[in-house]
């Protein structure tokens, strides 16, 4: 178990740097004005899940030879960009359908769930960081280290779901009152896959391996 006193160093770090807006904000609004409340938050909850791969792969040392290897954390960034910069198009592409069914439920659940997923497993970002800032706040002298990074990891996981989750309400509730005008719609969801495509770019051109 991890050490109150670290566990409490480690929730207020993760805090900050989770209620900051970063890409994985973006991407939380950007998908809540494509695809509204049910979409956003399914996308929410995939993008959650798929930390939880990284955080057992980092804690049992996967994640730092990824870390370490240029060529994978390249591919791994290259990948996740291009995916992101797919799922905004097709908000864009899609626009007129989606606005016309803002108040419909989402078709397929299950693919709004695996997109997310998809996004969280590939986001260089996140793997960097649970490498660099995990092992901080590990107690060596209490043992069982791989426990206590999934500990953590599982903190931040926690935490990220209701952050995530909060700003996928509030944009998709954003999203509700434009969606009483399809023209308007039409541009909201327009936005939502720009910020997408945008993000992939960010993930593309920044924090790239020394």
């Amino acid at each position: 178990m991890v050490p109150t006193d670290h566990l409490l160093a480690f929730t207020a770090a993760a805090l900050v740097l989770i209620v900051i807006p970063g890409p994985s904000v973006l991407f939380t609004i950007g998908r809540s004005l494509a695809l509204g409340r049910i979409g956003g938050l399914l996308s929410v909850l995939g993008n959650a899940l798929g930390l939880l791969p990284i955080i057992a792969a980092v804690a049992f040392g996967i994640g730092g030879i990824v870390a370490e290897s240029v060529v994978l954390f390249t591919i791994l960034k290259v990948v996740g960009a291009l995916y992101l910069a797919y799922l905004g198009v097709q908000a864009i592409r899609h626009r007129k359908e989606r606005a016309a069914a803002a108040a419909e439920m989402p078709r397929s659940h299950g693919k709004q769930l695996g997109q997310g997923f998809v996004v969280g497993i590939t986001n260089p970002k996140t793997i960097a960081f649970f490498v660099a800032v995990l092992p901080q706040f590990v107690d060596l002298n209490a043992g069982m280290v791989p426990t206590q990074m999934i500990e953590l990891g599982l903190v931040f996981f926690v935490l990220a779901l209701l952050s995530d989750g909060t700003w996928a309400l509030i944009a998709s509730g954003a999203r509700d009152w434009f969606g009483r005008s399809p023209r308007r719609m039409e541009r909201l969801t327009a936005t939502g896959g720009g910020m997408m495509i945008g993000l992939g770019g960010i993930l593309l051109f920044t924090g790239s391996k020394s």
